[in-house]
């Protein structure tokens, strides 16, 4: 059977034996809304648990408005013309709002990817700028958590009257769930705050995953975070297969998120009867697959429906290669992954780790095959985890290791798919 995956921007179509394939797990098909900027407007103006933005911005004399940065898809082409529309007929200046790029430790935007972002009309008529973790001196410092992480924020959020987010909500491999809390911290936070919160002492718990909320200790640490730094408004949005607009969520970021999170859940939930053997997954193709860096986080995603000691085939294509320096060098320097996870639990935190500690995740569950056309043949060598020319390599591989019977599962978005095996009632 022919199956299309997300992969890069032109996506991968991949032939699986029928006899051995059992499932294709999707998104639902939740409808696209019909008016998008309609629905933004109305939620901007009848948000969840909050005044109307107008309310806000007119107490307000500046503004400073986070957004995404390229590894997300966000339509802020459809969600900010509206909002800084409300800002400026509400009695802000132009030159008194901000957008604040939040990069984490991610590398700066370029030019092109801002106008690929935001659209050329709002880079060119309003401040736009990258957040800088590792420059303390743009951090201001907000004290500890309860947890007792170093809390330091990007200086132009925290020194905002009106502090906003705007993003969108998707599974996230640690947090649960990504969007509101999430665009402070890590997104707009300080270096040391981010080691602290991608630290073994967060990662290492099992209900730091995809899907956790509730009782996940990550997802409180960023809600006592962003408490300490402000945050007074969010505009989040939920996206189909497709990247249309399927919900949009808007109001007081612990409310609006909540429901957010409760919609987003049903919508990208996908289950089968038992754990496959083999799972072929992807990390959602275009601009979330742009790095190995971020594309472990397909791995993580498609451990729930895989068998312990099957094998995992990642299909990501890496256009910009391992990521960045740092991380590159980490990933190219452990021969197995117990020799890396045996060194982060016993040296300080180094900036990237994380993602690796979530790959040794999947190394410790089953074989992982990566196929990914923009890593360079000398660094593929020394990764802890194999790699395939094609993801039919990497089938006909696992077939001879565990059986020409063995059980297929597909999941052609990655991480923007919830997998579950069902329960025993379902």
């Amino acid at each position: 059977m022919k199956i299309h995956l997300a992969y890069g921007k032109e996506g991968l179509d991949v032939e699986v034996p029928d006899g051995n394939l059992v499932k294709v797990l999707t998104l639902g098909t939740t409808p696209p809304l019909a008016d998008a900027p309609g629905s933004v407007e109305q939620c901007l103006h009848t948000p969840i648990g909050a005044p109307p933005l107008a309310q806000l911005a007119r107490r307000a004399k500046t503004v400073c408005i986070a957004i995404c940065d390229i590894t997300r898809p966000v339509p802020n082409e459809v969600l900010l013309p509206p909002l800084l529309k409300v800002l400026e007929s509400n009695g802000l200046e132009r030159s008194k709002i901000t957008i604040l790029i939040a990069t984490g430790l991610h590398r700066p935007s370029t030019p092109s990817e801002r106008d690929l972002m935001l659209g050329a009309d709002i880079v060119s008529q309003y401040r736009v700028v990258d957040h800088r973790a590792s420059i303390r001196e743009e951090q201001h410092y907000l004290g500890a958590t309860r947890r007792n992480t170093p809390v330091f924020i990007d200086k132009r959020y925290v020194e905002a009257d009106l502090k906003l987010t705007v993003g969108f909500i998707e599974p996230h491999l640690m947090a649960g769930f990504s969007g509101g809390r999430k665009l402070i911290a890590p997104g707009n936070a300080g270096e040391e705050t981010i080691k602290t919160l991608h630290s073994p002492t967060f990662l290492d718990d099992p209900l730091c995953r995809e899907g956790s909320i509730d009782r996940n200790p990550l997802h409180h640490e960023l809600l006592e975070i962003a408490g300490m730094a402000g945050h007074d408004f969010m505009l989040d949005v939920s996206l189909d297969a497709n990247r249309n607009i399927t919900g949009v969520f808007a109001g007081d970021p612990r409310q609006a998120h909540a429901a957010g999170v409760q919609a987003v859940r049903g919508f990208v939930r996908a289950s089968m009867p038992g754990q496959a053997d083999i799972v072929i997954t992807t990390s959602a193709g275009f601009p979330l697959d742009l790095t190995y860096y971020q594309a472990i986080k397909g791995m993580t995603a498609a451990l729930p429906v895989l068998k312990k000691g099957g094998m995992l085939i990642l299909a990501a294509e890496c256009a910009e290669g391992l990521g960045g320096e740092k991380f590159s060098a980490m990933a190219t320097r452990f021969e197995t992954a117990n020799a890396f996870d045996e060194w982060i639990h016993n040296h300080p935190v180094e900036i990237d780790q994380w993602q690796l500690q979530e790959c040794v995740k999947a190394v410790r569950t089953a074989d992982v095959v990566v196929v990914a056309r923009g890593i360079q043949n000398n660094q593929k060598e020394k990764l802890f985890v194999q790699s395939a020319s094609s993801v039919e390599e990497a089938i006909e591989r696992g077939l001879k290791k565990l059986g020409r019977d063995a059980t297929i599962a597909v999941i052609p978005k990655g991480p923007y798919t919830l997998v579950e095996v069902e329960s025993p009632s379902a």
